[in-house]
């Protein structure tokens, strides 16, 4: 874990990101949603919080592991208690239908970004973007200005060049049918066990610090043998 811990001069979102680290997780954004319109949320201030590069060691020392959906009922857990010691409410990316807007709110917080290939890209963990969990406060406070610049502007894309067959492209965006079955085939184990070579492609990717055993669980999970 990482993080300056608070001070009699922290600010109120210095606080929640002391906790948001220590408990595993990472803030991805965050956004006041009615000066955004952001989707189902009129005020206040909205967390965004995803992994980082300890949460695949905190999951693994949880007791959720290994059991079934285990990143799922951690983060249900985890982000619970987070809302309930800092006044929150707690949203999850799963759980439904009906869902919450997640991308919509990663959109309009200025730190995640349409990719050339469709594909959300972050502005420090690339486009191995794993959200679990948002926290919205009723009150408005102060949180980090960002540039809300994208990171694709600049870059040459090798995320539109990587995939074997081509699955992520700028023409249909996703083309689960041939990523499917490329991972079925000999060739595809190494997207299996290493993960999603055009994400991992990513410039920025390797911010988020995945290790190749949580791409195989999450890989695993998306095509089950």
């Amino acid at each position: 874990m990482t993080g300056r811990p608070p001070t009699s001069s922290t600010t109120f979102y210095d606080r929640v990101e002391h906790a948001v680290l220590q408990a595993g997780l990472i803030v991805m954004g965050a956004l006041h949603p009615h000066r955004v319109d952001a989707k189902q949320l009129d005020g206040g201030t909205l967390i965004l919080l995803g992994a980082g590069k300890s949460f695949w060691p905190t999951l693994k020392s949880a007791p959720e592991w290994p059991g079934d959906h285990p990143v799922d009922r951690w983060s249900t857990r985890v982000v619970g208690q987070l809302a309930r010691d800092l006044g929150a409410e707690a949203h999850f990316p799963f759980g439904g239908p009906p869902y919450a807007p997640f991308i919509d709110w990663a959109l309009k917080s200025g730190r995640t970004f349409s990719s050339p290939v469709g594909a959300l890209v972050h502005d420090t963990v690339g486009m191995m973007i794993s959200y679990r969990g948002a926290l919205h406060f009723t009150e408005e406070f102060i949180i980090p200005e960002v540039p809300g610049t994208s990171p694709c502007i600049n870059c040459p894309a090798p995320c539109s060049q990587t995939c074997p067959v081509g699955a992520l492209n700028n023409q249909n965006f996703y083309d689960v049918g041939a990523c499917h079955a490329h991972l079925s085939t000999a060739a595809g184990q190494t997207c299996m066990t290493g993960g999603c070579l055009a994400r991992l492609s990513c410039p920025l990717s390797e911010g988020a610090g995945r290790e190749a055993e949580q791409s195989a669980h999450h890989m695993k999970a998306f095509h089950p043998s």
